[in-house]
């Protein structure tokens, strides 16, 4: 198998981006990853496209085709796969992206992320992201993501130590970060009291502490570490990538608190590179929800059950802490389209270990991302370092 690198990064603005079309996001990011990358369309050699439901959101199925044909890419016949894993998406994208180059198979290769979720009112949008988890057990009886995951926060707040202010924390800073990211979707900075006195949602969730409807896409461009810098001067490599499955329904899981998918990936991956928690630099978690994060943190190993609270509140979390973790907002402040942000982590990442992010710089040489389909039925980690 052969090493893979990341040569070309490019991201959209994500928000509510009521004058783009769905073609438009893709095209964008795929021409900022192709400059970037110093790179033209003729070069490409595949594909992989996250997009978790544009049957629903814009009404357009065969995204694959979609995306290969409105890039310039069909008379080629480039090869051009949609890859769908609820949220995780784009995570999953990025991975079938590496196989194709690590196996030989392919050389230079695309993976990216697109979500147009604005088209539709927002109980349809509701509706069609109930879809990721367990339709008949779980959607038809009214469950939402938002009451599912306030049911992970009620269990989790009930076991371990976690105040409803340490719980607002994560919500501050990654809006302190989200304010520091040229392409969030919120670049205002935020306080406790204003997540705490938000619209109740779920309880004990609030308006504040829920990632938002988001349109925008990402692109990044994989080849053989080997070549890599016949491209960039700076190619990122692609230390560890893994993935693990779990119930799709919350009440078959052994623990609700514990994302057991994250544990075993997190495991694998860091197997896989042969590092050490002590080895990262920054992690881009998937903080969907804010519990997400506090979950997050701890089911991949960076401290024990329990202690998630006390160390956002301590600031270890924060963007010149200890262990920065979102440092380009997360879900919740740089926003979440869907089938966008897996990808969108890889970019941030990449950026980070290139010295390129700007305000929210921070001295890094290697970083992870952890990205969720549903409550944790799919998760995909990737570990990335610097060259």
């Amino acid at each position: 198998m052969k090493d893979v690198a990341v040569i070309g990064v490019g991201c959209t603005t994500f928000g509510e981006k009521w004058n783009h079309s769905f073609r438009d996001l893709f095209i964008e990011a795929g021409a900022l990853a192709l400059e970037d990358a110093n790179l033209s369309g003729e070069q490409i050699d595949a594909l992989f496209v996250g997009n978790m439901s544009a049957g629903r959101f814009i009404e357009q199925e065969h995204i694959g085709a979609l995306i290969a044909d409105y890039a310039g890419l069909a008379t080629k016949h480039i090869p051009s796969t949609r890859v769908e894993a609820a949220c995780a998406s784009g995570g999953l994208a990025f991975r079938q992206a590496i196989t194709a180059v690590a196996s030989g198979m392919s050389t230079i290769v695309v993976a990216a992320g697109v979500e147009k979720m604005t088209d539709i009112t927002p109980g349809q949008t509701v509706d069609t992201l109930a879809s990721a988890a367990d339709r008949e057990w779980e959607g038809f009886m009214g469950a939402t993501f938002p009451g599912l995951y306030a049911m992970i926060a009620h269990d989790y707040m009930h076991r371990y130590p976690l105040t409803r202010e340490q719980l607002a924390q994560v919500a501050v800073k990654n809006h302190f970060n989200g304010a520091r990211n040229p392409i969030a979707q919120f670049q205002q900075e935020i306080s406790i009291e204003t997540v705490l006195s938000s619209s109740l949602v779920a309880d004990p969730l609030r308006l504040f502490d829920c990632s938002p409807i988001t349109d925008g896409a990402a692109a990044v461009i994989l080849a053989p570490l080997e070549i890599a810098k016949q491209f960039t001067d700076t190619p990122i490599k692609v230390l560890a990538s893994a993935q693990a499955s779990d119930t799709i329904a919350l009440h078959d899981r052994r623990d609700i608190s514990t994302l057991d998918a994250t544990v075993e990936a997190g495991k694998r991956a860091f197997h896989q590179a042969g590092l050490t928690h002590r080895d990262i630099d920054l992690v881009e978690v998937h903080d969907c929800f804010t519990i997400g994060e506090i979950c997050a943190i701890e089911d991949l190993g960076f401290c024990t059950k329990g202690e998630a609270g006390q160390l956002t509140e301590d600031g270890v979390t924060a963007l010149h802490g200890d262990l920065p973790v979102n440092t380009s907002g997360g879900l919740k402040a740089c926003g979440h389209p869907v089938g966008a942000t897996g990808i969108k982590q890889i970019y941030e990442v990449v950026l980070q270990l290139r010295g390129e992010a700007g305000k929210r710089q921070i001295e890094a040489e290697r970083g992870m991302t952890h990205n969720v389909g549903g409550t944790g039925a799919t998760v995909v980690i990737h570990i990335l370092g610097a060259c």
